[in-house]
């Protein structure tokens, strides 16, 4: 009886291998994806790492004022990257000269929001007063922060014009600008941290240099590349430079509901970082390294997820919304596999990810942040299971432009799953970090559940952003 199952099931496995829009196209398009999302992972990794064996002060510092910067620019990153929707709906449906002037549009939205960010310099001493940390804590924060925002510009410019290739679906370029970027981020941040090969060690000034550097040597190498004459040939993207208030009003209409929902999404966990930091130093210090090992299974899958929405586009753009679904699947299904085998590993191996970061850490704090460090795990390993539904299945409804749906969802859940029962554990009830963990728990478990509702309700087959 086991063998006919198990016959069933590797025929299965074998068709989905090879069909349209089954596992093999989606790890070809993935694939790059997936190297270049667990490069950003690692380079914030280590990062952090360098940090830590800096000073616990310092690593709590840069998460809360990284956590802060990002929510800052994720509104215009969600909105500047949404573009690579409108990219592979046009694709799809034949319309290669639609792609240069759409992407131009992204561009103009990255340099004004970028240069607009630029002026949060002048007020980042009182935001983070507003947070009430540790002066030691605010001191250093102030510091990221404001080096993170001078590299507003390229860091957007970059998310616009990666999405030209993304949303061809042709994602190796990608991967490499991301490998080479963040061997340069890493050998700059051990060189500008710690004072090796003749600079100054500046500290947590120095991890925000590097981080900008990089950042600036992955815009100029998508400027460089994105200006060969086979990309105007075909896709008009030289001659699509100028502004087309009908594209770039459309842009808004869809990009600018995801970015929102990116905005407050991070927003929601911002404060939650910040609310953290309320709780004392070793707290802060924990849930860092906790979500920092987080990353390491998030940010891959983002990569399928950026897949999955190019695939919705393309195939919608080319009327086939049968082959969309069954390629979201099986980007559910792989996502899947792999969250739960990391989640495996966070609760019975926990020490394999937080021993480099114990490596050159200060003995009298570390036994402490460990402890804590391996309990937050623990939680870690429920909700990222579950994290593989909101990624895919999100990806999957905004790729066929329902970004309204998932910006008015975000607005409400965020603010009542997340914000306030948080705020409400922390100031009215004295809650320690436990409670806070639970929360948030609870909160990515419901959202995987509300988007993989909507995307079984099916609208999303009759929408088009283009």
């Amino acid at each position: 009886m086991s063998m006919p199952f198990f016959r069933s099931f590797s025929q299965s496995i074998a068709k989905r291998w090879s069909s349209t829009c089954g596992y093999r196209e989606l790890l070809v398009i993935a694939g790059p994806l997936v190297v270049t999302t667990s490069a950003f992972s690692i380079q914030h990794f280590v990062d952090r790492m360098f940090l830590f064996w800096h000073s616990d002060v310092s690593v709590g510092a840069s998460m809360s004022a990284g956590v802060l910067f990002f929510t800052v620019v994720s509104l215009a990153m969600g909105t500047v990257r949404y573009v690579n929707v409108f990219i592979a709906q046009y694709f799809g449906s034949g319309r290669d000269d639609q792609v240069g002037p759409v992407l131009w549009q992204s561009i103009y939205v990255a340099v004004v929001s970028g240069f607009l960010i630029m002026l949060l310099w002048f007020v980042s001493p009182a935001l983070f007063a507003l947070v009430g940390h540790e002066a030691a804590v605010q001191a250093e924060e102030v510091i990221y922060f404001r080096i993170l925002c001078l590299g507003a510009v390229p860091t957007l410019l970059a998310c616009s014009l990666d999405s030209f290739y993304t949303g061809l679906g042709r994602t190796a370029p990608i991967m490499w600008v991301s490998l080479a970027a963040t061997l340069v981020n890493i050998i700059l941040d051990y060189a500008l941290i710690f004072g090796r090969f003749g600079l100054p060690a500046l500290g947590i000034t120095g991890a925000a240099l590097a981080t900008v550097i990089a950042g600036t040597f992955s815009c100029i190498c998508f400027m460089i590349m994105l200006s060969q004459r086979k990309h105007d040939t075909r896709f008009y993207v030289r001659r699509g430079w100028r502004p087309n208030p009908v594209l770039f009003w459309r842009l808004l209409k869809f990009g600018l509901p995801s970015g929102i929902q990116f905005f407050v999404d991070i927003v929601g966990f911002s404060v939650f970082i910040l609310l953290i930091g309320r709780l004392g130093t070793v707290e802060l210090a924990a849930s860092t390294l906790a979500f920092n090992v987080n990353m390491l299974a998030f940010m891959p899958m983002m990569g399928m997820g950026i897949a999955v929405s190019v695939v919705v586009g393309r195939c919608l753009g080319s009327n086939d919304p049968d082959n969309a679904q069954y390629g979201v699947y099986s980007g559910f299904h792989l996502t899947a596999i792999y969250m739960t085998v990391i989640a495996a590993t966070y609760v019975l191996l926990p020490d394999l990810y937080i021993h480099p970061f114990a490596a050159k850490a200060d003995p009298t704090t570390l036994p402490e942040v460990r402890r804590l460090t391996i309990v937050l795990l623990r939680f870690v390993a429920v909700y990222c299971v579950f994290d593989a539904l909101n990624i895919i299945f999100i990806s999957a409804i905004k790729g066929a432009g329902d970004t309204r749906f998932v910006m008015h969802l975000m607005l409400g859940m965020s603010l009542v799953g997340l914000v306030l029962p948080s705020l409400a554990a922390i100031i009215l009830f004295d809650a320690g970090i436990y409670a806070i963990w639970t929360i948030l728990t609870v909160y990515i478990i419901a959202l995987g559940g509300v988007f993989y509702w909507r995307f079984h309700n099916g609208a999303w087959r009759e929408m088009r952003v283009t």
